[in-house]
C-alpha cells in the first residue's frame, strides 16, 4: 500500500514525460487501431520494442481527455489493487481514455480495469508477458479484449527509421542490426546483452522465483545459440542436469512468453505426435540473438532464417517446420488452409540445390499445392519440376510481396 502524496507524485512526473515523449516512427500495426469503449486494447511484446511510443501515438489521436500511468515506475514499487483508488483520485473522472504500462506488475489489476470498461471508457494497457495477461483476461475480461503482438522493427520499418533503399545491401546491414529502436541509434551491443539480462532476472528468476538462476540463463543461451536448429525438451535436461523435462518446459514457455524466443513444431496431423517431435527455435530478434551468442560469426544462414521466420509469426501463429525424407523450412497456415510453403537459403549452388529442391517439392507434394517458394539472399529464378513451380526471390524482394499481401 501507498501513500497518496507517493502516486501523485508519480504520475505527476510521468505526466510531462509523457506529454515531452518523442512521437517516434508510425508503425505498421498503428494502421488498422481503434480506441473503443467496447473494448480493451492489449499491446504485448518484448521489453523495448516500441509498445510504450506505439501506445502514445495512439493517445495523439484522442481528442477526449486522457490520462497515463506506468506501473514499472520505481517510486511507486508496492503498489497494490487497493491503490487504484487513489490513482483514480488523482487522475479524475472526467478521464475517458487510459493508457497503462505494464499493468500486470500489480496483483489483481483486471478488477480494477473491468470497473473503468463498465463505466464505459477507452482503454489501452501494454505487457511485456503474454502469458500473465492472458492469465488474467480469461477470467475477469473474457470477451471484451483485442490483443496485438509488437515485435522489433520489421525490415520495412527498419529502412524508414534508417532511410536506407530496400535492396540488398541494406538487407545485409538489417541482417547484423535486427530492428530494436534504441539500438539502432547507439549500436553498441552492450546494450542487448544487458536487455537479456533484465528481461532474464525481471521477468522470469524474479517472477517465477526460480533458484538455479545458472541454469535459466544457460539454457537460454543456449536455445538463442541455436537459433532455427531443432531441440528436445530431454536432450536440453540431460546436457543441463535440469531435475526433470517438466521443468526445462517450464523454462521454454517462460523465455516464450517474455518473448525472447519462439519454438514451431515439425508437422504432423496428429497433436500427440507434434507434442513429443523435436522443434525448431527461434530468437525475437537477429541483432539480439548475435549480440548474446557468438555461434553466428560464421553461419549467417541462420540468422537469415531467423529473419524471415520473425516475418512470417508477425501476422501468423500457426507456423510449423515439414520433415519427412527431405525439409522443408516453414509451412504456415491460417485456418484450415495452407497458405506458405517457403525454403530458406543464403545462395542456390549445385552442392545445395538438390537438397533444397527436393525438400521443397516433398512439401508441395504432401500438401497438394502447385507452388512454392525459395527465398535467397540476392538470386533471381523460376524452376518448373513434376508440373509444380518453384519461385526463386531475393529476401528484400519477398519481404516487399509480403508487405503488400500479394
Amino acid at each position: 500500500m501507498l501513500l497518496k502524496s507517493e502516486i501523485e507524485k508519480s504520475y505527476k512526473n510521468q505526466k510531462i514525460t509523457w506529454k515531452n515523449k518523442p512521437s517516434g516512427l508510425t508503425r505498421k500495426k498503428i494502421e488498422n487501431l481503434v480506441l473503443s469503449d467496447n473494448y480493451i486494447l492489449i499491446i504485448t511484446g518484448i521489453r523495448r520494442c516500441g509498445k510504450s511510443t506505439l501506445m502514445h501515438q495512439l493517445s495523439q489521436r484522442e481528442n477526449e481527455p486522457s490520462a497515463h500511468f506506468n506501473f514499472e515506475d520505481f517510486r511507486i514499487f508496492g503498489f497494490e489493487l487497493s491503490d487504484f483508488s487513489k490513482l483514480n483520485d488523482i487522475i479524475g473522472e472526467q478521464v475517458m481514455c487510459y493508457f497503462f504500462d505494464e499493468i500486470q506488475n500489480v496483483v489483481n489489476w483486471e478488477i480494477y480495469i473491468r470497473e473503468l470498461h463498465d463505466k464505459g471508457k477507452k482503454i489501452c494497457i501494454t505487457g511485456s508477458n503474454a502469458a500473465m495477461l492472458s492469465k488474467e483476461l480469461g477470467t475477469k475480461l473474457t470477451g471484451r479484449n483485442i490483443q496485438i503482438e509488437l515485435f522489433p522493427f520489421s525490415y520495412a520499418e527498419y529502412c524508414q527509421f534508417q532511410k536506407y533503399e530496400w535492396n540488398t545491401q541494406s538487407f545485409n546491414s538489417y541482417l547484423l542490426d535486427g530492428g530494436f529502436p534504441d539500438y539502432l541509434k547507439s549500436k553498441q551491443k552492450e546494450y542487448l546483452q544487458q536487455l537479456f539480462k533484465d528481461i532474464i532476472y525481471r521477468d522470469i528468476i524474479v517472477r517465477y522465483g526460480i533458484r538455479n538462476a545458472n541454469s535459466m540463463i544457460e539454457i537460454a543461451l543456449f536455445l538463442i545459440s541455436n537459433t532455427a536448429k531443432e531441440y528436445s525438451l530431454n536432450s536440453i535436461k540431460k546436457a543441463f542436469g535440469v531435475g526433470s523435462t517438466n521443468s526445462v518446459a517450464n523454462y521454454v514457455q517462460w523465455l516464450e512468453d517474455a518473448y525472447i524466443l519462439f519454438s514451431i513444431p515439425r508437422f504432423s496431423p496428429s497433436l500427440k505426435i507434434r507434442a513429443v517431435n523435436p522443434k525448431k527455435v527461434y530468437t525475437i530478434d537477429a541483432g539480439f540473438a548475435q549480440a548474446n551468442s557468438s555461434s553466428f560469426t560464421d553461419d549467417i544462414g541462420r540468422i537469415f532464417e531467423n529473419v524471415i521466420f520473425l516475418e512470417l509469426r508477425r501476422n501468423h501463429k500457426e507456423i510449423f517446420y515439414f520433415k519427412e525424407q527431405g525439409e522443408c523450412d516453414f509451412i504456415v497456415k491460417k485456418g484450415k488452409e495452407i497458405c506458405y510453403i517457403l525454403q530458406v537459403c543464403v545462395e542456390l549452388h549445385p552442392d545445395n540445390m538438390k537438397r533444397e529442391i527436393n525438400g521443397l517439392m516433398e512439401a508441395l507434394s504432401y500438401f497438394n499445392k502447385e507452388e512454392g517458394v525459395i527465398v535467397t539472399l540476392n538470386q533471381h529464378d523460376e524452376i518448373y519440376e513434376d508440373g509444380k513451380k518453384i519461385i526463386i526471390l531475393p529476401a528484400h524482394e519477398w519481404l516487399n510481396i509480403i508487405k503488400l499481401g500479394i
